[in-house]
């Protein structure tokens, strides 16, 4: 997910952020330089100590605090309603049970606190979405549990979210893999 094509996206979604902001999934940290003065600070979450690793040498071209914690988006170490904005970009994917990490995001969002969030998952084309559940678990062998045919937006609202916006886009590669959700939405 480090395509150069990819930043756009990031961009657009790390650019709506506000206030006190808990990213899932930070990974390697490539979002953290595009935080920007709305920001208070940021708390990324990571289960991978090696990926916190690479995500430490981020921290200094971020302009705003960054605190990264080793722990799983499904029981997050995080008080409840402390949360202003939760942000996940392509991580749902690997997430075991990502309807948990996202009740996980409910309970730590502020009231009126927002979930942006930019993800691929299930195309709305009935051929290539029977790919995806075909490839499903093969891929997921060879790209560290990545599914690729989750329906991102089922999983926020089965979460007990409203989706304020959401569009659709293609990022490149295979059309099994390229299906984007990008969104805005809050507890209900």
């Amino acid at each position: 997910m480090r395509q150069q094509a990819l930043v756009p996206f990031r961009t657009r979604v790390i650019g709506a952020a506000q206030g006190r902001v808990l990213e899932f999934g930070v990974d390697s940290g490539l979002n953290l330089p595009l935080y920007g003065a709305g920001v208070t600070s940021v708390t990324g979450v990571d289960p991978s100590s090696a990926l916190l690793g690479m995500a430490q040498d981020r921290v200094t071209s971020a302009i705003v605090p960054v605190e990264l914690i080793e722990a799983s988006a499904e029981t997050l170490p995080i008080e409840t309603a402390s949360i202003d904005t939760v942000v996940t970009t392509w991580t749902l994917c690997t997430i075991p049970n990502a309807v948990q990490a996202l009740r996980e995001a409910r309970r730590v969002l502020k009231p009126g606190g927002t979930l942006l969030f930019i993800e691929h998952g299930r195309a709305p084309e009935p051929g290539i979405a029977r790919w995806q559940d075909r490839l499903d678990r093969p891929w997921g062998l060879i790209a560290g549990g990545c599914h690729i045919n989750r329906r991102i937006d089922a999983l926020i609202i089965d979460a007990g979210f409203h989706i304020e916006r959401l569009s659709h886009d293609r990022m490149p590669g295979p059309r099994t893999h390229n299906y984007l959700y990008e969104g805005k939405a809050h507890p209900v």
